[in-house]
């Protein structure tokens, strides 16, 4: 498949936007996606063979309908519309803004406030080393520990081997090194739960 082809290691979401967004254009799959569409329903018809599909179009909602005979489901796990958001006594009593990063305001400011993240997930990990730059402060609020490994942001590995070979060699070289250090370290975790924290 395509090759991750950037400096960066461990990227940040505009080097991820732009990665999609060039292999769908390469691939041609980019003419075969429908944006605004919100799908309301689907249903299977046994006489037809078909599924019809019911979505809403655009910031008016005009009804559209479409057929098919095969329908994957590929929506995830998380509700979109609305995310889990955690209450906690008194609440109500802070004085500050509640973002939810799932509906993140584009003209939010953090510049110089002391922020606190609740969780410790994917989003929040991501979340804390981009604000650390410019707020006051930020704290990480979390319920059970996080072990997590840092490594640098640019892999110099993989950088030498896309510069001397082939990208889809390196590509293929650099994989399976990460995939052999992911098996090497789970293992030890496993073995030596202890002495791995």
């Amino acid at each position: 498949f395509k090759p991750w082809r950037e400096a960066k290691a461990i990227a940040d979401g505009p080097s991820i936007l732009r990665y999609v967004r060039e292999t769908a254009a390469e691939h041609g799959v980019d003419r075969h996606i429908r944006f605004r569409h919100h799908v309301k329903r689907a249903a299977w018809s046994s006489a037809d063979s078909r599924w019809t599909v019911e979505a809403e179009r655009g910031p008016d909602k005009e009804i559209v309908r479409f057929t098919c005979g095969f329908l994957f489901m590929c929506s995830g796990y998380y509700d979109y519309e609305e995310g889990h958001a955690p209450t906690w006594p008194e609440m109500d009593r802070f004085q500050g803004r509640i973002v939810h990063p799932q509906h993140w305001p584009n003209d939010l400011s953090y510049a110089g406030k002391r922020v606190v993240v609740i969780g410790s997930g994917a989003t929040a990990v991501t979340l804390v080393p981009a604000m650390a730059g410019t707020a006051q402060h930020v704290t990480m609020l979390q319920r059970s520990p996080t072990y997590i490994v840092s490594r640098p942001e640019e892999d110099a590995l993989a950088n030498t081997l896309r510069r001397w070979l082939p990208s889809g060699l390196a590509h293929r070289l650099v994989r399976t090194k990460n995939v052999l250090l992911t098996m090497y370290f789970y293992s030890l975790a496993r073995r030596k739960p202890k002495a791995f924290k």
